[in-house]
């Protein structure tokens, strides 16, 4: 065994020995970074949870949607939305936009809040006013019947479609094929049900009922659509979608009164958002690891007070200053190591408890995350322990030994 290695185990030795003669100070001193690498852990996990879990409810319908809204979303840096149109959004606008390349689906819509009647049943819920390619454009399913046909668009039947709930509260278990309802105190056919989709960002998609866009523009007493939204094909440029979709509203419009947001864009900008909001949260986490740091600070300043005439006998007998630093430095970041580690368990553990017993909380800890704390740990112990160590490298050893 070589000289170095010799050393190597003599300082391992020394400083798990300092751990281990204090047993009740060195779990008290690793608890402050347990705790604080836990609340990161499990806080960051939280908000990585909500983060894959409003993404994916996002983007369920697919990425390669793109949505056209009334009104100029930025006007010589100033918001004017709705207000800054020339032209309201029309039906005869979704259908020119047919023709553009590598489009699949075109839907108007709108929506709004009505009341539904089905016999001596009443139900207030939402009215999408939509059209045939909405299945199609939102991967929606029919479970009953069929969607709304491929009628003339401004002058449609009057047939309507019923979410799964709705289905379920107005008509119980019998089969609501061919019965009449009134929405808005207009009379309606229904001609199918929808396959259940759940709630989607806090939206429930089967309490609801699906119309025509140009029944909607009437009971809503509306004279534009809300949105247009196409759907094209995966593999087509979308640069060339958007330049063909600009081309035909602004012939349309006469201007550019409208805005185009693609998919990519909304999950862009959500995913932003909620990545600032996953670091808010573990930075608050980060706060009680900032109090282990002080933990360790202060107990490696009373250790080196304590062990002052061990210094000085190992300088005595040869020991460098580096290497006297290198064993506090060592203790401390042993410390920050047993508390991350112990934070770990409680972190992850914590969270699927956490998930457990409230499933509806979303909780996701990716393993680099957990690197990432554990390095964090070790960080602090030897950002911490410096200060202490550096003072115990300095010690002059005559004045060491004599301080017995």
């Amino acid at each position: 065994m070589n000289k170095n290695s010799r050393i190597f185990i003599d300082f391992v030795y020394l400083a798990q020995k300092s751990i281990r003669s204090h047993p009740l100070r060195t779990i008290l001193t690793s608890l402050g970074i347990a705790i604080g690498i836990a609340a990161v852990v499990l806080l960051t996990s939280i908000g990585e949870g909500i983060h894959r879990f409003v993404l994916n409810e996002f983007s369920q319908f697919g990425t390669n949607l793109i949505a056209i809204n009334p009104g100029k979303a930025k006007t010589h840096g100033a918001s004017l939305g709705v207000f800054g149109t020339v032209r309201p959004m029309s039906i005869d606008d979704a259908i020119a936009l047919k023709k553009v390349p590598y489009v699949t689906a075109v839907v108007p819509a709108l929506q709004g809040n009505a009341e539904i009647e089905a016999g001596n049943r009443r139900r207030r819920t939402t009215v999408y006013g939509v059209n045939h390619e909405m299945p199609a454009a939102f991967q929606l399913q029919v479970a009953v019947g069929k969607f709304l046909p491929d009628d003339d668009p401004n002058n449609p039947r009057a047939f309507a479609v019923l979410g799964s709930k709705l289905k379920r509260e107005l008509f119980s278990g019998r089969n609501p094929l061919g019965a009449r309802i009134r929405i808005g105190g207009v009379r309606y056919r229904v001609i199918g049900s929808m396959e259940s989709k759940g709630q989607v960002l806090g939206i429930d998609l089967d309490d609801t009922v699906y119309i025509p866009a140009a029944r909607a523009l009437e009971l809503f007493n509306r004279e534009s659509l809300m949105e247009i939204d196409i759907k094209y094909a995966q593999d087509a440029d979308l640069k060339e979608v958007i330049a063909g979709i600009s081309r035909i509203m602004t012939a349309r419009h006469g201007d550019d009164d409208y805005t185009v947001t693609t998919q990519q864009q909304m999950l862009d900008v959500l995913g932003s958002i909620l990545n600032v909001l996953t670091f808010a949260v573990g930075a608050l986490g980060g706060i009680s690891l900032l109090v282990g740091s002080v933990g360790i600070l202060t107990i490696t300043t009373i250790s080196v007070k304590e062990r002052t005439t061990e210094i000085g006998l190992l300088r005595a007998i040869g020991a460098q200053k580096y290497q006297i630093l290198v064993l506090f430095l060592g203790e401390a970041i042993i410390l920050a190591a047993l508390g991350g580690l112990a934070g770990l368990v409680l972190g992850v553990g914590g969270a699927q408890l956490l998930h457990l017993f409230l499933p509806a909380l979303p909780v996701y800890t990716p393993v680099m995350y957990i690197i990432l704390a554990e390095s964090i740990a070790i960080l602090v112990g030897l950002l911490a322990g410096v200060i202490p160590a550096q003072s115990a490298s300095k010690m002059d050893p005559v004045e060491a030994l004599r301080s017995e």
